[in-house]
């Protein structure tokens, strides 16, 4: 069974009224002697720190005049994304520091967000972080399943009189997604310490993906450290246990998770294999029939399926079922190249491209989106050429 990982997803408990108060999960158990020092430093006290260089634009005329002519808000929103200016692009294979996305010009949507609230605080305008309230996107790299959520950022005037309570029209919301379709989808507040943990989550995933899982550790250890009752990062954590074959520590590690979300079906797809490689196979078992009654068709389970049926030569069928999948996950990109292929070996080119066109636009990464470009590029040139090879010649 393929491991779960936990990208940008958090979950925040609420309260509930209960006749005697809740017994305290215990908390996270660290196993330092068990890793070798970290080969990069992992640090997250530099996380919006400006870089030279962005002191620099932040001093420059150009930027001066956009915030003199728009606004501060409007001003420095245009100032980082306004094609015409520093052209920064949404690149999600690396989580990055302020300094690092403004140095890259590329960043995910956690980088882009960090980046942004550094500007925003440099100039001291209050800023909100948002965690939007939809269902994890998932991804698949390295053997690990990757859930990835979005967060965006609302920025205050800081010449307002109540800057801890501002109301909505006086708050410029910054996302990376379409605006019409930001501000339609619903979200809750959270504080920096948990923009902090997110980004060392990320990076403990990155190093997993890479199988650093030296390095996960202590990036996995640092955001447990900034949130330690978040189940996002304790799974994590659990699962660089895992990998690293520290069976017992993972089973811990998930079981503290649980004790604080019971029903986080990501945590028990995770603790379940553990529990049957312990020998604890009538719990594992139990486990299993609790998954399947929450979600029981797992993330990937048609894609997969459609795969065989594609090796099988059965492209039909394999349409058929990556079709199912994408009404699960409409923006998943991978989703939508497989499809383009079943659809190109069944002949209907114009199909193919169309899908790889969705799935060109979908990428979140660089080097993905030139694999699909230049497949998409070759079956623009069947087209053409099978347009040519029907056209009556002239000089007939």
């Amino acid at each position: 069974m393929k491991r779960l990982a936990v990208l940008l997803s958090i979950s925040l408990l609420a309260g509930c009224a209960t006749v005697a108060p809740p017994v305290e999960p215990p908390p996270p158990v660290f196993s330092d002697a068990s890793f070798a020092p970290p080969s990069e430093p992992v640090r997250t006290d530099t996380l919006f720190d400006l870089s030279s260089e962005m002191q620099a634009y932040l001093n420059s005329a150009r930027f001066s005049s956009l915030l003199r002519d728009r606004g501060e808000r409007h001003g420095l929103v245009d100032a980082l994304y306004r094609k015409s200016d520093l052209q920064l692009e949404y690149e999600s294979s690396k989580t990055r520091t302020a300094a690092e996305t403004y140095a890259a010009r590329s960043g995910n949507c956690l980088s882009l967000v960090i980046m942004t609230a550094a500007f925003a605080k440099a100039l001291g305008m209050p800023v909100q972080y948002q965690n939007i309230d939809a269902q994890n996107t998932w991804s698949r790299e390295a053997g690990l399943f990757l859930a990835s959520s979005h967060v965006n950022i609302l920025l205050s005037d800081r010449r307002m009189p109540n800057v801890h309570s501002p109301s909505a029209e006086m708050q410029l919301l910054v996302d990376f997604i379409p605006s019409d379709a930001a501000s339609r989808l619903r979200a809750h507040a959270i504080e920096e310490q948990d923009i902090i943990a997110l980004y060392a989550n990320n990076r403990a995933a990155e190093m997993l993906v890479q199988a650093r899982v030296n390095d996960a550790y202590w990036w996995a250890r640092a955001a447990v450290q900034a949130r330690p009752k978040l189940v996002t990062v304790l799974n994590t954590l659990g699962v660089v246990y895992e990998r690293s074959g520290k069976l017992a520590m993972a089973e811990q590690t998930y079981r503290s998770a649980l004790a604080r979300e019971p029903e986080n079906v990501v945590v028990m797809r995770n603790l379940q294999p553990v529990l049957v490689e312990l020998g604890k196979g009538e719990e594992a078992i139990a486990l299993a029939k609790r998954i399947n009654s929450i979600e029981p068709v797992a993330p990937y389970y048609y894609f997969d399926q459609g795969m065989i049926a594609l090796k099988d030569g059965e492209p039909e069928k394999a349409k058929s079922l990556f079709e199912r999948e994408i009404r699960r996950a409409p923006f998943n990109d991978e989703f939508r190249f497989w499809l383009g292929i079943a659809y190109a070996r069944m002949g209907e080119i114009g199909d193919a491209r169309a899908q790889l066109a969705l799935a060109v636009e979908h990428s979140t990464r660089r080097d993905v989106r030139d694999q699909y470009s230049a497949k998409l590029a070759y079956l623009r040139q069947i087209s053409m050429n099978a347009r040519r090879s029907v056209e009556p010649s002239r000089y007939q």
